[in-house]
């Protein structure tokens, strides 16, 4: 597999959130000791009032997902290796996800460089999380280059 697995939550109750971000489930204490393995950049290990930012209660379904490179169950829930990647069109930086293509890469005719490889960690995921990440935090993953898709209903 490559990646170390994320912890497994350690109860189902209500104490369970999900990342609002890459949608990882662990419970609060597992936020608040170690973090978001998909999601380090957000630093819930250091700063406890993250979690609460960056997850939500929230949330519809637990998915186990073993290896998220084979798992169409991962790809569904778009909880694969995706490459971000940058063009440029009149003056302009745009950020897409693609799946991970062959070089040279195109893209509408304009050439397309690899910025980052973006790996989902094993662990659980929820199907879906009903609230949006706070517009200060989807600015930080825009600074991180990471991906950040919002809920379809918020």
């Amino acid at each position: 597999m490559g990646s170390a697995a994320a912890q497994i939550p350690t109860s189902f109750g209500h104490e369970l959130r999900a990342c609002l971000r890459c949608r990882l489930v662990k419970t609060y204490d597992q936020f608040r000791e170690s973090g978001c393995e998909n999601c380090p950049f957000f630093k819930m290990d250091e700063d406890h009032e993250r979690v609460v930012d960056c997850t939500t209660p929230n949330f519809t379904g637990i998915i186990s997902v073993m290896d998220p490179s084979r798992s169409w169950a991962a790809r569904w829930l778009r909880i694969v290796d995706t490459t971000i990647v940058q063009f440029i069109s009149f003056s302009a930086l745009k950020i897409l996800l693609i799946d991970l293509p062959s070089s040279p890469w195109t893209f509408w005719g304009h050439s397309i460089t690899r910025i980052r490889l973006i790996r989902f960690v094993p662990g659980c995921y929820t199907l879906a999380v009903s609230e949006a990440l706070p517009e200060d935090l989807q600015n930080l993953c825009e600074d991180e280059r990471v991906p950040y898709i919002p809920p379809k209903r918020v």
